[in-house]
């Protein structure tokens, strides 16, 4: 009685995993036209069952569309399977590959950093603001440390400031520039949906997702470590749906998690020929 218990759930979770491959397929748009081809020629054999409905010519259709189905598959040259050079890398690699490729045709950007001061220039801002915002359905969202959070932001600087041994900036101080210039583009008049929120720590990564939900989709991984020679100088991760689905859904939910986790800010988003709001957040956070 036990192993038919045993058996009949290891043939469920079987049944299970082929589910959900399948479903991952169809969200990655990956082997449609093997999908519904089987449907038909699953159709097809259970009419079959039940006499001689179908005509002759039909059933010959539908059986050579199978095996041409087939072979066309066959003579697919193999996906090259990339060196640790293409998943491993720090951020001299945008030196040959610009963000302002990936953005050309992404409708969905995604990003997390304690500041973000870097990735967020203003060459960059105006970047998106040309490609992903200026897209009907076009969508980002930038995720932040929040500074009202003193305490996270004292520990995040430790590790991120102190820990640098030629430092070019302090986290306080990029956090008050980043937040200025979030502010200043929720209030843009775009196509595209802008939106960012405040997290309450540091989780010693940073991410950015390009149309994570599509089959080009990318997503990096920065790791911050605990001591680097640089901000540049830290470990990239390059994930891609097709080459590390499992490692690259596990990111995108990253994202979503701390999305959800992450405040809205309760600033009015302001014009940029009004004043400057106080930050007196971000001062607090630099003593």
């Amino acid at each position: 009685m036990g192993i038919a218990v045993l058996d009949s759930a290891q043939e469920l979770g079987v049944g299970v995993r082929w589910l959900q491959r399948i479903g991952r397929d169809f969200k990655a748009r990956q082997h449609i036209d093997a999908y519904a081809l089987t449907v038909v020629l699953f159709a097809f054999a259970f009419l079959s069952i039940f006499g001689d409905k179908l005509d002759v010519d039909l059933r010959w259709a539908v059986l050579f569309s199978g095996v041409g189905l087939l072979l066309y598959r066959l003579t697919l040259p193999a996906e090259p399977s990339e060196s640790p050079a293409g998943l491993l890398h720090d951020r001299s690699v945008y030196d040959a590959v610009p963000l302002s490729s990936l953005l050309a045709q992404a409708r969905d950007v995604r990003v997390f950093a304690p500041s973000a001061v870097n990735l967020l220039s203003a060459q960059t801002c105006e970047l998106i603001r040309n490609t992903v915002l200026a897209r009907e359905r076009g969508k980002a969202r930038i995720v932040i440390l929040d500074p009202m959070e003193k305490t996270a932001v004292r520990q995040a600087a430790k590790q991120l400031d102190d820990s640098i041994e030629f430092p070019v900036q302090r986290l306080p101080a990029a956090l008050d520039s980043t937040m200025e210039r979030l502010r200043l583009m929720s209030g843009w008049k775009t196509a595209g949906e802008f939106e960012y929120r405040l997290l309450s720590y540091s989780p010693g990564f940073s991410l950015v997702l390009v149309d994570p939900e599509t089959p080009r989709g990318r997503v990096m991984v920065e790791i911050h470590g605990f001591h680097n020679a640089s901000t540049s100088s830290r470990m990239h991760l390059e994930l891609t749906r097709g080459r590390d689905e499992r490692w690259y859904t596990y990111w995108v939910n990253q994202f979503d998690h701390m999305w959800e986790a992450a405040r809205r800010d309760d600033v009015t988003p302001f014009s940029a020929g009004a004043p400057r709001p106080a930050s007196a957040d971000a001062v607090e956070a630099q003593e």
